[in-house]
C-alpha cells in the first residue's frame, strides 16, 4: 500500500488508453496525460503496458510505501528522493516497508511524472477503466485527486527481475520549449469555417500555452480576425467560430471557442457549439500532458490520416522490451 502525506498539487490515478466508447453518453476517455511515460513506466515494472499509476501534476507529492516493493518514476523530473536520498528516473528502484518518496516541483521542461509500482493500483474499474475524471468526480481513487491520509492499494505484482531495469537514454522522451504536435486539419476547417490564409497560420505559427490550462483543455494565444471564412455562426450563434451543436473529435481536437484556441485534452468535453479546426494524432497526444503552461509554446505540423495510421501502428510496434535494459 502506498500511504499519502502530502499530495502535492494535483496527483491523481490514471491508465492508459482511458474509458473508451462512451463519448456517446457524454463522459471522456480520460486517462494519462503523458500516455508514453505512463507505458514505459510499466514496460520496466512487468505490468500490463496500460496499467494504472499516479499521475503528478507540478510535482510535490509525498508518501510513504507499506511494503516491500519495486517502483519506476517516469516522465518530467521532479527530483525525487527515497528517504531523503535523490533517486533516478526512467528506472526501477527497490523500495522497503517504511521508505518515504519526495518530490520537488518540476524543473525546466515537462509538467508531468509518474510513479508507478509493480503491480499497479488497486482500484476498481469504472467503465472499463481505472482513470480518474475529476470534472465528472467517478473513476480512479474515489472519483478524485489523492489527498493527505489516502491508503491507496497495490496490485500483485508478477516483478520477477533482481537487477536494476532502465530504459535505454536514446528512447527516453526529450521535453521541448516549443513542442510540435502532428495534426491532421479538420473536421471545421476551410473554406467553409476557417479561411485557407488561417489554417496556413495554424501550420506556421508557434502558439504559447496559457496559464488557463488543465486536464480539461489546453488554451492557447488568441487567433487573429482574419482567421475565420465567416462573419457569424449564422444558426449556431453571432461569432463564426459558432456552430450547432455536434460531438468534438476527441482527444486532442483544436476547439476554437470566440478567438481562443484550446486544445481538448483527457477529461475534455465530448460535445458543444464551437468548431475544431484540426486535430493532434494519438501519438503526439502524450507531449500536450508535458505543457508547461505560462513557458512553452505549440506548433502543429500537418500530416494525412494515412500518416496518423501509419505512425500509430508504429508506436504499438515501438513500445515493447527492446526499450530497456538491465
Amino acid at each position: 500500500m502506498i500511504i499519502v502525506k502530502y499530495p502535492g498539487m494535483q496527483s491523481l490515478v490514471e491508465d492508459w488508453p482511458g474509458r473508451l466508447g462512451y463519448n456517446g453518453q457524454g463522459m471522456g476517455a480520460s486517462g494519462a496525460m503523458d500516455n508514453m511515460a505512463l507505458q514505459m513506466g510499466n514496460l520496466l515494472l512487468g505490468n500490463d503496458i496500460g496499467e494504472a499509476g499516479i499521475e503528478i501534476t507540478a510535482g510535490l507529492l509525498q508518501c510513504e510505501f507499506e511494503r516491500d516493493g519495486v517502483i519506476a518514476i517516469t516522465g518530467c523530473n521532479m527530483l525525487p528522493t527515497l528517504n531523503e536520498n535523490p533517486i533516478p528516473n526512467w528506472e526501477t528502484i527497490f523500495v522497503k516497508a517504511g521508505d518515504k518518496l519526495k518530490f520537488s516541483s518540476y524543473q525546466g521542461n515537462g509538467f508531468r511524472a509518474y510513479l508507478m509500482i509493480a503491480g499497479g493500483i488497486d482500484v476498481p474499474k469504472y467503465l472499463e477503466s481505472k482513470s480518474t475524471c475529476v470534472f465528472g468526480n467517478y473513476g480512479g481513487f474515489e472519483g478524485r485527486a489523492l489527498k493527505a491520509g489516502d491508503v491507496v492499494k497495490v496490485g500483485k505484482s508478477n516483478y520477477k527481475w533482481q537487477t536494476t531495469r532502465k530504459i535505454k537514454p536514446e528512447y527516453i522522451p526529450k521535453y521541448e520549449s516549443i513542442i510540435e504536435l502532428r495534426a491532421i486539419a479538420g473536421m471545421n476547417a476551410c473554406p467553409d469555417f476557417t479561411t485557407e490564409k488561417g489554417m496556413d497560420y495554424l501550420f506556421s505559427h508557434a502558439f504559447p500555452v496559457s496559464l488557463n490550462a488543465n486536464r480539461s483543455a489546453v488554451r492557447l494565444e488568441e487567433l487573429p480576425d482574419w482567421f475565420f471564412a465567416r462573419e457569424s455562426g449564422g444558426v449556431g450563434g453571432s461569432h463564426p467560430s459558432n456552430i450547432v451543436d455536434h460531438a468534438y473529435n476527441m482527444r486532442g481536437a483544436l476547439n476554437i471557442t470566440g478567438n481562443t484556441p484550446a486544445l481538448l485534452t483527457a477529461d475534455g468535453p465530448t460535445l458543444g457549439g464551437f468548431i475544431c479546426a484540426l486535430n493532434v494524432i494519438n501519438v503526439d497526444l502524450w507531449k500536450i500532458g508535458q505543457a508547461v503552461p505560462g513557458q512553452d509554446s505549440i506548433k502543429f505540423v500537418q500530416v494525412t490520416p494515412e500518416d496518423a495510421t501509419r505512425l500509430r501502428k508504429e508506436r504499438r510496434e515501438f513500445l515493447t522490451e527492446n526499450l530497456v535494459t538491465e
